[in-house]
């Protein structure tokens, strides 16, 4: 199999009156077919933006993707026109928001919001869409699919509506599906079903995943590659059963640090000191420094280059260089 998506050296700007946003800042990694890439991080750290510049929806009217390729399925899709994207969102790159309150259309039932999609990008008669609109509700496991396509948002439980957007992203069958934090708004059991829903469906479709999250229990299930991102920027890359065997940069060996292990019973959880840096107002040299425990000079004045640890393992740390 070969890399669905490559994003290399991809630089997304915001300008504002205070300055200049760097919410992606030289981030490159690539995403093979049927595979499932990981983005992980604390709140802020770019990859919800990371994810939306991939699409080309960058916030306006300041957003810019100022460098960088994006490569589709052997395609640039930086150039292209808000007309050539249109074929493409939805169509072979959907994307699952974090929140299906705010993503679904409280004034329109659930079959109108299946299907509009598939109407867009497929074009069909009434009674085709109809059926497939209930096969896209039964993909991803709505009960009695059939009887659900004149209900409304409101009308459904959290995991349900999150099956919904699922059903909305799933239904015309695309090569790459972003998954943005789709599990935040669930509760634990409905979030460990939904988790195996996906991966349910992609088993069945062979489609491609960005996962997206903070909680790196869910990357050890759900990923095969994970980027650790912080200030904007790709800090460590790697094999998931690798990256969690050795962690080689501070952040991430930080955020593991995080986690509560079942073997050692009672315990005090570990915490990062401070906050990510604000991204209009970066430190010079390496953004993790002021919060580092392992900081050396170097690192306040030159941001390191990446080190390849091993063909699929890559850090971006000055302690790799030492």
């Amino acid at each position: 199999m070969g890399a669905l998506l490559e994003v290399q050296d991809l630089r997304m700007h915001i300008f504002v009156r205070r300055g200049v946003v760097k919410a992606v800042d030289g981030v490159s990694f690539s995403v093979d077919e049927g595979e499932t890439f990981g983005l992980v991080g604390e709140s802020g750290c770019g990859k919800t933006m990371t994810c939306l510049s991939i699409l080309k929806l960058v916030p306006q009217p300041g957003g810019r993707i100022v460098d960088g390729r994006i490569i589709f399925d052997g395609e640039d899709i930086v150039p292209k026109s808000e007309r050539e994207m249109r074929r493409i969102r939805g169509r072979r790159i959907s994307m699952i928001l974090q929140d299906p309150m705010t993503s679904l259309n409280p004034a329109y039932s659930i079959g109108n919001q299946v299907g509009e999609a598939i109407l867009i990008h497929q074009k069909m008669k009434r009674g085709t869409l109809r059926e497939k609109v209930i096969e896209a509700l039964r993909l991803v496991k709505i009960p009695a699919a059939e009887m659900r396509l004149r209900d409304y948002p409101h009308q459904m439980s959290g995991g349900m509506r999150q099956r919904v957007t699922g059903a909305i992203a799933l239904g015309t069958e695309p090569s790459l599906l972003i998954a943005d934090e789709p599990t935040t708004s669930l509760d634990v059991t409905i979030q460990a079903q939904y988790l195996n829903l996906l991966k349910e469906v992609q088993l069945k479709s062979k489609v491609a995943m960005i996962f997206v999250t903070h909680d790196l229990g869910i990357v050890a299930r759900m990923c095969d590659k994970v980027a650790v991102m912080y200030a904007g920027r790709i800090v460590e890359k790697a094999d998931t059963r690798e990256l969690f065997n050795k962690p080689h940069h501070p952040y991430t060996a930080a955020l593991m640090g995080c986690l509560p292990r079942l073997e050692a019973g009672r315990q005090r959880l570990a915490s990062i000191p401070g906050q990510p840096p604000d991204l209009s107002d970066l430190p010079t040299g390496c953004s993790f420094a002021p919060r580092c425990t392992k900081s050396m000079d170097i690192c306040s004045h030159e941001y390191p280059g990446e080190t390849a640890v091993s063909d699929e393992h890559h850090v971006s740390c000055w302690l790799m260089e030492r």
